[in-house]
């Protein structure tokens, strides 16, 4: 007898698998070679990476549940997948595993205008939303800074947020309705076309569930109408406590601003050397962006009071922008804060903890004693309205056991954030990054009411498994611990 029929191979073993999923979405839809794989092995988060089995590249609603069907029948664990650009590793896939690609599902299917709402396939991308409906005043309002190239699915599979966030709310305030494939292949719709529907807020448990629930493929969402008047106020400080001792003044004036951010002084470089927007002071501690909306004469008088605020904080220099153009000028260094990090640095780790406003000074101190007892250089870019923290912790991976290190520092800033009275997430979702830290959030009894949720919407434990929950092996153990087989997964091709 022929020894591959005693000893089949992982290779013969997806062969008939793959040939069921090419009857699905065709041979251009399934992604087989190893070098091809390569592309889908991690998410934003680059530091774990996995090459699943098979990558499957649906374009309809009805291929992707004639695909969950084929996991389900065959007991094959599988993860979807946006554009990628997570960075809580939620899209990392199962070297035994399919992964499901939404990224040809991108077609707008319908506005409506009269009520204020879009529907969408996964695959759109956030800014294509706004595009699609500016020309009638409209725009979508959550707008994560990676809103240029992240997928409306991927918004909703982790709750994303955005500058906007503060005043408007995140992605599941402006959810109305879902189509799902749900984990068993069934194809089911949540929600509807307005806000308020009667029985259980299905739609609300699914936005955040991180794909352990199931597959949205159209999603149905509010629009708003674009603000009468719109300013800008960039205001610089001596010290990153000073901003954020403004914005809980701002706050406690009875302002809401459209968004507040934050940069400290090494953010500011950062981007100031790679966008060379020239608004923002390199000298200063910090730099705060307010972001006013709403009536010219509500505007107007409230922008007067932010700049008298930011003054009694010690703001060494103050910018005012009424026009798009340079309204557009002083937020292009926020939205570039991230990638500008990798000019001043190999690599970094982003954290999204959030902390309640008034803990501000003190966290951001705490981090940088950290930073000093580490030896590690930490960046601090925030959503600081509503406390969102994306602390850049910057290192060099070529530097034996500096990941290791890195992840130890993301894990002690998570803490402090939980014990000032805050979360482990603020819009990155847990995904595997997180999981092992749930329970320094979430007693057990909670944790185990969770899982309630998804043992009952997941059955079989295949959508997603071994994220958000702590396991055995977690926080990046299991993907570090899987990097060392690569070598072994040569072998299967």
């Amino acid at each position: 007898m022929v020894f591959s029929k005693l000893f089949p191979t992982t290779k013969d073993k997806w062969q008939p698998i793959a040939k069921q999923l090419e009857s699905i979405v065709g041979k251009d839809g399934v992604v087989r070679r190893k070098e091809e794989l390569l592309t889908y092995e991690c998410d934003g988060l680059a530091s774990y990476r996995q090459r699943p089995a098979l990558v499957v590249l649906p374009r309809t609603t009805e291929e992707v549940a004639a695909t969950v069907k084929v996991c389900h029948d065959n007991d094959l664990p599988w993860v979807a997948r946006g554009a990628g650009t997570g960075l809580s590793g939620g899209a990392l896939p199962n070297k035994d595993g399919v992964l499901i690609v939404t990224a040809r599902m991108n077609q707008i299917l319908h506005q409506d205008l009269d009520n204020h709402c879009i529907t969408v396939q996964p695959g759109v991308i956030n800014n294509w939303v706004t595009q699609a409906v500016s020309g009638a005043g409209f725009y979508y309002a959550p707008d994560p800074s990676s809103q240029i190239i992240c997928s409306i699915g991927g918004n909703v599979a982790e709750n994303s947020g955005g500058v906007h966030c503060l005043k408007y709310g995140v992605t599941t305030n402006h959810v109305l309705g879902l189509k799902i494939v749900t984990t068993d292949s069934s194809i089911i719709d949540v929600g509807g076309m307005v806000s308020e529907m009667p029985g259980y807020d299905l739609t609300g448990l699914f936005v955040g569930s991180e794909g352990t629930l199931g597959i949205a493929t159209e999603i149905t969402l509010r629009i708003l109408k674009r603000p009468e008047s719109v300013c800008v106020v960039l205001a610089n400080f001596p010290t990153v406590e000073d901003s954020g001792a403004a914005v809980a003044d701002i706050i406690s004036a009875g302002i809401i601003p459209a968004g507040m951010e934050i940069m400290d002084n090494l953010s500011i470089n950062a981007v100031e050397d790679i966008v060379g927007t020239g608004c923002y002071d390199r000298n200063a501690q910090a730099v705060l962006l307010v972001e006013l909306d709403g009536l010219k004469v509500e505007v107007k008088a409230y922008k007067q009071k932010v700049e008298a605020i930011c003054r009694q904080n010690n703001a060494t220099g103050i910018t005012i922008a009424n026009d798009i153009d340079t309204r557009a000028k002083l937020w292009k260094g926020r939205k570039a804060a991230f990638a500008a990090a990798g000019h001043i640095s190999p690599d970094y780790f982003v954290q999204d903890g959030v902390i309640p406003r008034t803990k501000l000074a003190g966290v951001l101190r705490e981090i940088n004693d950290l930073s000093d007892r580490y030896g590690y250089k930490i960046a601090n870019v925030f959503h600081a309205g509503d406390g969102n923290l994306h602390p850049l912790i910057l290192y060099d991976n070529s530097v034996p056991g500096s990941f290791e290190t890195v992840e130890e520092i993301g894990g002690e800033i998570l803490k402090l954030c939980v014990d000032a009275g805050g979360s482990l997430s603020g819009e990155h979702g847990i995904g595997a990054d997180k999981n092992c830290y749930m329970p320094y959030m979430f007693n057990a009894t909670d944790l185990e009411t969770m899982q309630y949720i998804r043992t009952a919407l997941n059955k079989k434990g295949l959508a997603n498994p071994d994220k958000i929950f702590p396991t055995p092996r977690s926080c990046g153990e299991a993907a570090n611990a899987q990097k060392m087989k690569q070598f072994e997964e040569a072998e299967l091709y």
